[in-house]
C-alpha cells in the first residue's frame, strides 16, 4: 500500500504511515469540502516560560527573527478568511505578547469576520494589554492555571511567582469583563484537584474549562501521562462537571475526545454532542507554526504545507497529509469502535506513540464489542450551515451575523427551537435576550459575544 508523501513531512523521526488512498476516495469525494472552523497559530516560540509539558518547546532562548514578519502574517490573515470566512483564529505561543504586532494581526483577523481569541500564560495581561487587545477586537482569552497551589503551578511552568501573576491576570480580566478560558493539563500531580479547579473557574466566571490530556511531543515527549483507565475516570468526572455547571461554564477535554463516549451515554442533554466529527485533526482544524508551517494540530508535527512558499487555500485542500486525516479508515480498536465518527480518538497521539496518524489512540480503555450500531452525530452541528425555517427580525439577523461563523447554524437551531416552543411566530431581538440565558455561559455577568448586542 502506498500514499503520496507529503510535502516536506516533518515525521519526528517516525516514518509517515502508508494507506491505500483509492480506497477510500469515492468516500471523501461525497462528503462536503471541509472548512478549517478553528485555525490555531503559533506566533512565537520565544516565552518567558519554560513550561514542562510544551508541545513547542518555547522558551526564551527563541529569536524573534525565526517567526514570520507582519506583512506575511497579514498576508496568511487574509488567506485564511478566503477559505473560512468566520473561523475562531487562536493567537499563541510560546507567549504570543511577546510579539508586538499581536494587535495588528488580530485586528486584521477581527475586521475580516474571525472570531478572535488569544492562549496566553497570563503573566504578562496587564490591564494596559487587556484593554489594547480588546481594542484590536480581540474577543476572548485563555489562560493556564494547573493548580491553585503555587508550588505545583511555579515549579510545572518553571517560573517562580507565575500563579501569582496569573491569577492577578485573572481579575483584571474580570474587570474588563473580557470572557475567558481556564485551561489545566491533567498529570498524577494535580489529577485530584480538577474538581476544585473547576469550581474556582466557573466561580471567577470562566466561560470554559478546559482539561488537557497530555501528548508526548515537544517537551512532554519524555512526560508519562495518565493510565487509559486513569484517563477514563477524569472524563467521567469531566461530562459529571459539565452537567453541575450547565448554564454557566462549558467544561471539556482536549486530546482526549473519548469524552464524546461518555457524554452520549450519560449526559444527551451535553453541548459536547454538539461537535459533528472525531478529532478534528486537520478535518476542521489545524496549526500554524512560527516560521509557516500548517499542521494537522498544534499536537502533531507533521507539516502539511509551507506557508513561505504556498497559500493557506492550497495547503488546505491539496495537502496529501491533511486529506488522508480526512479518509474514513482508522486502525485497531478506533477503526471498529462503534464510537469512531463521534471520537476516532487523538489522532496526534497515535502519531507520537505508534508512529500512524491514524492508528488506534492508547490512552483509550474502552474495547468495542461490535454488539451496537455506530453512533451518528446530532443532526446540527458546529459547522453546520445556518438554516433558518422561521422569519427573523432585520436586528435579529444582524446579531446572528456577530455569531461565530462555526457555531452559527446551532445557535441558529437553538433560538428557533426556543421560539417554536412558545408559539413566537418571528425570531426578535426580545427572543434572543431570552435565549441568552439557557446558552452555557453565565450572561447575568456579561455579555459575552455569543448573541450579545454590539457593545458599540
Amino acid at each position: 500500500m502506498t500514499t503520496p508523501p507529503p510535502s516536506g513531512a516533518v515525521s519526528a523521526g517516525r516514518a509517515a504511515p502508508r494507506r491505500d488512498w483509492e480506497a477510500d476516495a469515492a468516500v471523501r469525494a461525497a462528503g462536503p469540502e471541509p472548512v478549517p472552523h478553528v485555525i490555531a497559530w503559533n506566533l512565537t516560540r520565544r516565552c518567558n516560560l519554560e513550561c514542562a509539558h510544551c508541545y513547542i518547546s518555547a522558551g526564551a532562548w527563541h529569536a524573534a527573527a525565526d517567526e514570520m514578519p507582519t506583512a506575511d502574517c497579514l498576508r496568511v490573515v487574509d488567506e485564511i478568511l478566503e477559505v473560512s470566512p468566520a473561523p475562531m483564529l487562536i493567537l499563541s505561543g510560546g507567549e504570543p505578547l511577546l510579539r508586538e504586532d499581536l494587535e495588528t494581526i488580530a485586528r486584521r483577523a477581527a475586521d475580516g469576520g474571525a472570531t478572535v481569541v488569544v492562549g496566553t500564560n497570563g503573566t504578562r495581561l496587564t490591564r494596559e494589554r487587556i484593554d489594547s487587545l480588546m481594542a484590536a477586537g480581540v474577543r476572548g482569552v485563555a489562560v493556564s492555571i494547573d493548580s491553585l497551589d503555587p508550588t505545583y503551578h511555579d515549579r510545572f511552568r518553571h517560573g517562580a511567582g507565575s500563579l501569582g501573576e496569573t491569577l492577578a491576570a485573572i481579575e483584571r480580566l474580570r474587570e474588563a469583563r473580557l470572557d475567558f478560558v481556564v485551561q489545566t493539563t491533567v498529570t498524577r500531580g494535580n489529577r485530584g484537584e480538577i474538581a476544585r479547579l473547576a469550581a474556582w473557574a466557573a466561580e471567577k466566571g470562566a466561560v470554559s474549562f478546559n482539561c488537557y490530556f497530555v501528548v508526548a511531543t515537544g517537551r512532554a515527549s519524555g512526560m508519562r501521562g495518565l493510565s487509559p483507565r486513569e484517563n477514563d475516570a477524569v472524563l467521567v468526572e469531566l461530562v459529571a462537571l459539565g452537567k453541575e455547571y450547565r448554564g454557566r461554564m462549558m467544561v471539556r477535554s482536549k486530546c482526549q475526545p473519548q469524552i464524546m463516549r461518555h457524554a452520549y451515554e450519560t449526559d444527551p442533554e451535553s453541548g459536547l454532542l454538539d461537535y459533528a466529527t472525531r478529532c478534528p485533526c486537520g478535518v476542521q482544524y489545524c496549526r500554524i507554526t512560527p516560521d509557516g508551517k500548517v499542521t494537522p494540530c498544534p499536537y502533531m508535527p507533521v507539516e502539511a504545507g509551507d506557508l513561505t512558499s504556498e497559500t493557506f487555500g492550497d495547503i488546505w485542500r491539496g495537502s496529501s497529509v491533511l486529506r488522508e486525516l480526512r479518509a474514513t479508515g482508522l486502525g485497531g480498536r478506533c477503526g471498529r469502535c462503534e464510537f469512531r465518527v463521534v471520537c476516532g480518538g487523538c489522532r496526534a497521539r497515535a502519531f507520537a506513540e505508534e508512529g500512524d496518524w491514524l492508528g488506534e489512540d492508547p490512552a483509550c480503555s474502552y474495547v468495542p464489542t461490535g454488539l451496537v450500531p455506530v453512533v451518528e452525530p446530532r443532526l446540527v452541528t458546529y459547522g453546520s450551515a445556518a438554516r433558518p425555517t422561521l422569519a427573523w427580525s432585520a436586528a435579529a439577523r444582524e446579531r446572528m451575523r456577530r455569531v461565530p461563523g462555526f457555531v452559527r447554524g446551532v445557535v441558529t437551531s437553538r433560538v428557533e427551537k426556543y421560539a417554536e416552543e412558545r408559539g413566537y411566530p418571528m425570531v426578535t431581538e426580545e427572543v434572543i435576550d431570552e435565549v441568552r440565558s439557557a446558552l452555557p455561559i453565565d450572561f447575568a455577568k456579561r455579555k459575552p459575544f455569543f448573541l450579545g448586542k454590539d457593545p458599540s
